[in-house]
């Protein structure tokens, strides 16, 4: 049985706010560490049958940046969800509405921007 490690480090300024995130992975290709602005994690504990989330994001992490990352990770849930369950009309239903999700976004900061 292989295994494979995922190490991330948060830098964290006095207040305990992130400043940085570093990540490697033992079994990416990219054998450098990894920065990021923001990480969602999620563990299913399958005995309580809830999920345990990290959500972090750095000081200059941007707005713009947080709905861009969330209309990806959102994206990026409907595929699992389809190749985890077959149910290709949930997963277009995710879809759509992280697709409406990114759009009223963006029309609120073209609001916000006049």
């Amino acid at each position: 049985m292989n295994q494979s490690t995922i190490k991330i480090d948060v830098l964290l300024d006095p207040n305990k706010i992130p400043e940085q995130i570093n990540w490697i992975a033992s079994d990416s290709t990219a054998n450098m560490v990894q920065k990021a602005k923001a990480m969602s994690v999620a563990f299913w504990d399958g005995t309580d049958k809830t999920a345990l989330r990290i959500d972090l994001w750095t000081k200059d992490m941007m707005v713009d940046e947080m709905a861009d990352f969330y209309y990806q990770v959102l994206m990026g849930m409907a595929d699992t969800f389809k190749r985890a369950t077959q149910q290709q009309e949930m997963s277009d239903d995710m879809k759509k509405f992280a697709k409406e999700f990114f759009e009223k976004f963006r029309a609120i900061q073209l609001k916000e921007q006049k």
